[in-house]
């Protein structure tokens, strides 16, 4: 490389943005110099790895290169392997032998064969396998190790494990891919027999086997290696605190982050991120607010994705205003994910207008909404029943940016008719839909009908669920429920007898609140210790106090009507959520705002409950269930009365 060479190449490194990139170019197109090869190489390179949403343009780079050698087309395949679109990688590498005289190497076949493994595309995948045997690649350590991945991606474990037992020389990273491979296919005990018998292991080896237990949900196969491990870097701890966090296990999951701490280990970003997400499923306001000191003081707060899952776990705390704090603090531009982190918790707390003018801040700061977005603004529109402007945005989608609706957002419209009552342009909005209807789609609608009690629609929406998903009991559940509230009980009776003859049982209802650092989970009817005991004892305290000062009259509606009176109201006066408040108010200091997360919806009685207390008590108790939050102040719900 000359010295002309060698300036041009760290001008090129200079280049931060396709702007610049794009002027370095018409310097070398002007010079000349864009006919070198290195030049032309390099140029290549950095447009495809270095600098994002330039692809394209190095594709035209390419065709327009009189001379392309293979650098230049395993790097343009290379890149496009990564990207959203791999599918170009395989058009690329056939460009490439149509009109190259040199014959693909080792690369272009590893390249290729990942975009293959991207798409899980077996047939292009085996193409590409007998491309490499017929030039005596397949045994190259390089495209054999990407083959047993490509293989493992699209589910074909014999075939992997028929390219690892013909390489001739496996090295720790061919051996890593065949154990990846077994779990990829949920072949937990294949994996293990696999790793048991590798001739050397690194760092790495153990860090996937973590991965495919957390992945797979044996989580105490996952402690166990953990344990065993000679050395752990970040990536151990964190692929446990998020594999445990995944599953619900969220007091593991901030052990594993307390202990990260202990051992003198500076948490990185992956764990940072795993154990916000942890307290924001979980509802641990506390603990996050810990954290939030901690990013502070040890100066992580410039990295935007930990601001992205900060502002995500405020709100689903609870805690909007913490929320919009960390977002308008966030230091340099905001991504697209931080503000739809924002425009989504105020959303789900029915703050609808300002949702919505967040979305038009978005909009004049240059960012492009995408799909998601406008997920986030159409649940925001449907919860605060804004049918208007979630319809005119629904259109906006289209006919301003291009996008086309997914079947997310032909889902946020259905929710959108049938939160505002508007239950026969809900179905047919979804017998008009362009794509067919999922179980989701479906489902929405008969939770419409189950809270405006629509009977006729219930059972037209529930013959159509019963033919997509015959075995979910959550249908039937809430059929029994809408028969059960208009006094229909044969027909209640012959759902739970349908019920009983397919051996389908009700997912436990279950409730967790977090009190003094600790999370305490509450699941009604199931073994009392000592923290539920005690929530029995004052929630009896509390009934009788809402009875007399309040007026409380139990909602037994929906129980079925063939048990008597006092045992109805002591199936809804136990719920989960009831034990988890007055479990908070006992503990609580006086003066706090008790936090509960649930799994389910909250039912109605426990919704009356909620606000009595909340009148009764003068408390403030924030109550996030599966679908939105309810926030009680003074007898009032900030969902006013629908969720």
């Amino acid at each position: 490389m000359n010295k002309l060479e060698q300036f041009c190449v760290s001008v090129l490194k200079n280049c931060k943005n396709l702007t610049s990139l794009q002027q370095f170019h018409a310097h070398a197109l002007k010079t000349g110099l864009s006919a070198d090869p290195i030049v032309a190489g390099k140029l290549l390179l950095h447009c495809t790895v270095h600098l994002s949403d330039t692809l394209d343009y190095a594709r035209r780079l390419l065709l327009h290169t009189s001379n392309p050698d293979v650098f230049m087309y395993n790097t343009l395949i290379r890149g496009f392997s990564d990207s959203d679109t791999p599918h170009d990688s395989l058009s690329t590498f056939t460009l490439m032998l149509n009109n190259l005289d040199a014959s693909p190497d080792s690369f272009s076949f590893a390249f290729t064969l990942k975009a293959a493994a991207n798409l899980r595309c077996f047939r292009s995948g085996a193409q590409l396998h007998c491309q490499a045997l017929t030039r005596g690649l397949d045994t190259h350590l390089f495209v054999s190790t990407t083959l047993i991945s490509m293989y493992a991606e699209c589910g074909c474990l014999s075939f992997a494990r028929k390219v690892f037992d013909e390489t001739p020389d496996p090295n720790v990273v061919t051996w890593n891919a065949i154990v990846t491979a077994f779990f990829r296919c949920d072949d937990v005990k294949g994996a293990e027999k696999v790793f048991a018998s590798m001739p050397l292991k690194n760092l790495a080896s153990y860090n996937l086997m973590l991965a495919g237990y957390t992945k797979m949900g044996e989580l105490e196969y996952a402690r166990r290696a953990f344990e065993e491990m000679p050395v752990k870097d970040e990536v151990s701890w964190s692929t446990m605190i998020v594999g445990f966090a995944r599953y619900g296990c969220f007091d593991e999951a901030f052990g594993y982050f307390r202990e990260i701490q202990r051992v003198g280990m500076r948490p990185n970003e992956v764990s940072l991120t795993g154990v916000l997400s942890a307290c924001a499923q979980a509802g641990a306001l506390e603990f996050a607010k810990i954290l939030h000191g901690f990013i502070e003081k040890a100066g992580l707060v410039w990295i935007t994705p930990v601001n992205n899952a900060l502002t995500d776990t405020y709100s689903k705390c609870g805690s909007v205003d913490m929320a919009r704090l960390v977002f308008e603090r966030m230091p340099g531009k905001k991504s697209i994910v931080s503000w739809t982190s924002m425009i989504v918790g105020l959303a789900m707390q029915g703050y609808g207008e300002e949702a919505i003018g967040l979305f038009h801040e978005m909009e004049e700061s240059g960012i492009k909404p995408d799909g998601i977005v406008f997920i986030a603004i159409l649940y925001a529109c449907s919860h605060a029943g804004l049918v208007e402007q979630g319809c005119n945005f629904f259109d906006k989608m289209a006919e301003v940016y291009g996008i086309k609706p997914a079947i997310e957002h032909y889902g946020c419209m259905v929710d959108l008719y049938g939160r505002a009552g508007q239950l026969l342009k809900a179905y047919d909005f979804i017998t008009n839909m362009p794509i067919p209807p999922n179980v989701v789609i479906w489902r929405t609608l008969l939770g419409a009908c189950s809270f405006y009690g629509n009977v006729k629609l219930a059972e037209q929406v529930q013959k159509r669920l019963s033919e997509l998903d015959p075995n979910n009991s959550g249908d039937h559940v809430l059929l029994s429920n809408i028969y059960a509230g208009v006094g229909k009980w044969k027909d209640v009776a012959i759902v739970r007898r349908s019920m009983a003859e397919m051996k389908m049982t009700k997912s436990p209802g279950w409730s967790m609140i977090e009190v003094d650092k600790v999370m305490y989970t509450f699941i009604a009817g199931a073994k009392q210790d000592d923290a539920t005991k005690e929530a029995y004892r004052k929630l009896k305290e509390i009934m009788t106090r809402i009875r007399v000062e309040g007026g409380y009259v139990p909602e037994v509606m929906n129980v079925l009507h063939d048990i008597e009176e006092e045992e109805k109201e002591d199936a809804v006066i136990t719920h989960s959520e009831k034990l988890a408040v007055a479990f908070g108010m006992g503990r609580l200091s006086e003066g706090s705002v008790v936090r509960i997360m649930k799994n389910l919806r909250v039912c109605k009685d426990c919704h009356t409950v909620m606000k009595l207390i909340s009148k009764v008590y003068r408390l403030g108790i924030v109550l996030r269930d599966r679908s939105r939050f309810h926030s009680f102040n003074d007898g009032v719900c900030s969902c006013k009365d629908y969720w």
